[in-house]
């Protein structure tokens, strides 16, 4: 029963949230008629087969609750998805979790396993929901910042990050929004902070299989990691399913136990009918990914030459599908006031990445640039930027 008393705690925490930078660019492309290079919703639907296994689960009754973990034959596909990749084992009964979508999965983490008062590393800039749900829980974020124009993870300011109140560490790679991947040597320095002050660490790996010639290693499997991180992933980013909102988790039980205890008054269940199909896609449309990541690294290489063509310093990424440029030669006071005049000069939207700061003076004039669109859209936009004054 929520009481008068609880109600004002939630409201307190709430306070202060702002809405997402997604929801406002988005309005603004659809309001101006504009090219959109700033959300990362795909051109193209994932593969045909997966498709239509919806519409067959459709068909054949599978549209009332699923069971509140996901569907076994989900759980065992994920399950087989980790060994097959990664040589993780996993029992599919106790170790995995069908969540809607990750950012489910990040908020059933974060409301599972941060207590008010603990502190929370996350590397900055990050994606806008980590920050939110840290808030919600009651948590405390300390931002780890990863620094133009390289966006390499700095040891030693993690290890600086780490106090006696630190719960958790939240990871993303490969990360959104500076395409970084990290490499094994720095995830090798998170996995002995970790272990050294006994920390849980939560992984957001949705972007896994959308890397550019960079290895992505799990961190689960480092020495000492199994026991102690819980992996969150989907199927929206790499099979282009990103409506479908159909993503897991993976860990030890008590950490899968944790996040299941926060999820089941959440959604509870959701996406009954997709959950086969995904399981599908896991199982029998493995190579699709990697279609679509050589794909998109073509994609990537025209949006960020015709980037630096207009004079941004573009930074090209290991992964995802998203750039980072440097718009401070345009002469604006920040990325967002760039972001906000683009429309109307150029007809083209993006994000402005000091949304995902707290150190401001580090994201001021980046913006974040989306490649998963059909390549005769990046050329509108491009072509757009290239006719358009830039200047403040």
């Amino acid at each position: 029963m929520v009481t008068p008393r609880t109600a004002a705690r939630t409201a307190a925490r709430l306070h202060g949230i702002p809405p997402t930078i997604f929801t406002e660019m988005s309005a603004l492309a659809l309001r101006t008629g504009s090219v959109n290079l700033g959300q990362g919703f795909p051109d193209a639907d994932g593969p045909a087969s997966v498709r239509e296994a919806a519409v067959a689960a459709l068909r054949e009754g599978h549209n009332q609750y699923a069971p509140g973990p996901g569907v076994p034959a989900l759980r065992q596909a994920v399950a087989r998805h980790q060994q097959r990749h990664y040589g993780l084992e996993l029992d599919p009964d106790t170790e995995v979790v069908v969540t809607t979508g990750a950012t489910e999965g990040i908020a059933a983490a974060l409301l599972g396993l941060v207590d008010p008062g603990d502190e929370v590393v996350v590397l900055e800039p990050y994606y806008d929901s980590y920050t939110a749900m840290i808030q919600m829980a009651g948590g405390v974020r300390r931002p780890v910042t990863l620094r133009a124009p390289d966006f390499r993870l700095d040891p030693d300011e993690l290890r600086a990050a780490v106090g006696p109140r630190t719960k958790l560490i939240l990871l993303n790679s490969p990360h959104n929004p500076t395409g970084t991947v990290l490499t094994r040597a720095e995830l090798a320095a998170v996995a002995e902070v970790a272990v050294e002050h006994d920390l849980v660490v939560v992984t957001d790996e949705v972007y896994e299989h959308l890397t550019f010639g960079h290895e992505h290693v799990p961190l689960a499997t480092l020495p000492g990691m199994r026991e102690r991180t819980l992996t969150l992933s989907s199927v929206g980013k790499s099979w282009s399913l990103t409506g479908w909102k159909v993503g897991w988790a993976t860990g030890p039980r008590e950490l899968v136990g944790a996040l299941l205890g926060a999820k089941q008054w959440l959604t509870f269940t959701s996406g009954a009918p997709l959950q086969p199909a995904v399981a599908r896609a896991l199982d029998e449309e493995s190579e699709w990914p990697l279609e679509l990541a050589r794909d998109l690294r073509e994609r990537r290489d025209l949006l960020c030459a015709g980037l630096a063509e207009v004079g941004m310093d573009v930074r090209v990424p290991e992964g995802t599908y998203f750039a980072i440029a440097d718009v401070a030669a345009y002469g604006w006071e920040d990325g967002r006031a760039f972001c906000l005049a683009l429309p109307e000069r150029a007809g083209v939207v993006a994000i402005p990445a000091v949304a995902f700061h707290d150190d401001v003076e580090a994201g001021r004039h980046l913006v974040r640039w989306a490649f998963c669109k059909d390549a005769s859209v990046i050329e509108d936009g491009l072509a757009r930027l290239r006719e358009a004054d830039l200047g403040a």
